[in-house]
């Protein structure tokens, strides 16, 4: 039944789990960069779902593929072989330069399943007494809601009343290379990192760290885990952020842009070494690698590559925040980020992100705060250079009221 507009907030009040803070507007159809309310009032998408939307909402090769597989078979389980996982994996490594991939659903997902393979090739590999393995991560990490990952989290509202935590991980700063090698020891496996925080407010590392964190994880004999969720498939101005610092993780992850935002679908990209620890019976999904899936994820890797969304990233991305560093404003502490992947943060006196967000939504933009004081901006990569200069000019008139 169609339900009144005025009544869609109130019955999500009642009725939904109150996990979230949402901006009230109340979306029903999105093209491109943009997308539309209910009263068909048009927004410029600033966040992309997360970055799950790099290629733009409802890409038309996209839906095309979606639709295609969905009128000739969307799921068998892994118990079957499916004519769609052989060329997604086929794809995706000649685009990435995996040697094994693991397909998952969610990125949570993948960082689980990293989390389980990594400290599996430690004990196989490695001889670490069973039990024993530990994972570096780094303060105000974001890898997803899971029991195991909130446990590691340093934010506390992601663990705050959900322990007991497993035990099996040490913290340190993000972008502190002495306090990484400081932290290892004889039972390290892995250091699980973001080449950027995005939750934390697009926190961008020193240059060198993660060439120095790569170098040291070499010497050490331990897995270099990156999580590309939210940085890689295009966002930072190259196909994975690693790039920037030409390294190569030994665990990649990734998820989000790999379906365009049409299905959920994650995967872990790795090599024979520890990907091949895993047997039959050992780790799994249902879902996992289904034909609809892959078949959606072939094509919206190969649109990145086909419209060069990846170097528009770069190109828009350069251009975006030099123009957010030029604006005037008392409320701007700082302008930071790669490619389509930026942020801006406010004083501390500024009064907080989220107005300032509430306000761009009156302009026609949607911006997401976050950790109180920064705002996030990831527009699709299909953006153009009109639609950057438009977003600017409101970017502009909303920071210079203060």
């Amino acid at each position: 039944m169609q339900i009144p507009s005025h009544d869609y907030f109130n019955i999500e009040d009642r009725l939904g789990a109150h996990n979230y803070e949402p901006i009230d507007a109340l979306l029903a159809r999105g093209k491109g960069v943009w997308l539309w309310d209910v009263d068909g009032k048009r927004y410029l998408d600033c966040l992309s779902a997360y970055s799950a939307v790099n290629q733009g909402h409802c890409h038309p090769k996209i839906r095309a593929a979606m639709i295609a597989q969905s009128a000739r078979l969307t799921l068998t389980s892994r118990a079957f072989c499916n004519d769609q996982l052989a060329p997604f994996y086929k794809d995706i490594a000649e685009m990435t330069g995996a040697h094994k991939v693991l397909p998952m659903n969610s990125g949570a997902e993948a960082v689980e399943s990293a989390i389980k393979v990594v400290r599996k090739w430690g004990y196989e590999l490695r001889g670490i007494a069973e039990s024993d393995a530990e994972i570096i991560v780094c303060e105000n990490n974001f890898h997803g809601r899971t029991i195991g990952i909130v446990g590691f989290s340093t934010d506390p509202a992601a663990r705050a009343g959900f322990g007991p935590f497993a035990p099996g991980f040490r913290i340190v700063p993000f972008g502190d290379l002495k306090a990484f090698e400081a932290a290892i020891g004889a039972n390290t496996v892995g250091f699980l990192v973001e080449p950027i925080q995005g939750e934390a407010g697009v926190i961008v590392p020193p240059r060198g760290y993660l060439s120095g964190v790569r170098a040291l994880c070499s010497k050490h004999g331990i897995m270099l885990v990156l999580d590309e969720i939210q940085t890689g498939l295009g966002r930072t101005g190259k196909l994975l952020a690693e790039e920037h610092e030409g390294i190569e993780a030994d665990v990649t992850l990734v998820g989000k842009a790999l379906s365009g935002g049409f299905y959920p679908i994650s995967a872990v990209l790795s090599n024979a070494d520890v990907l091949g620890v895993l047997k039959p019976g050992q780790h799994g999904s249902t879902f996992g690698g289904n034909p609809l899936a892959c078949a959606i994820a072939r094509v919206a890797l190969r649109v990145l590559l086909d419209e060069g969304m990846i170097e528009n990233a770069a190109r828009q991305g350069a251009y975006f925040k030099a123009g957010l560093e030029s604006i005037k404003s008392d409320a701007v502490k700082e302008v930071r980020g790669r490619g389509l992947m930026l942020a801006i943060e406010l004083k501390a006196e500024a009064g907080g992100a989220r107005r300032f967000c509430q306000a761009l939504k009156e302009r026609g933009i949607l911006a997401k705060d976050t950790h109180h004081n920064s705002i996030r901006i990831s527009p699709p990569l299909v953006i153009t250079r009109d639609e950057v200069d438009w977003a600017l000019e409101q970017f502009d008139a909303v920071l210079s009221e203060t």
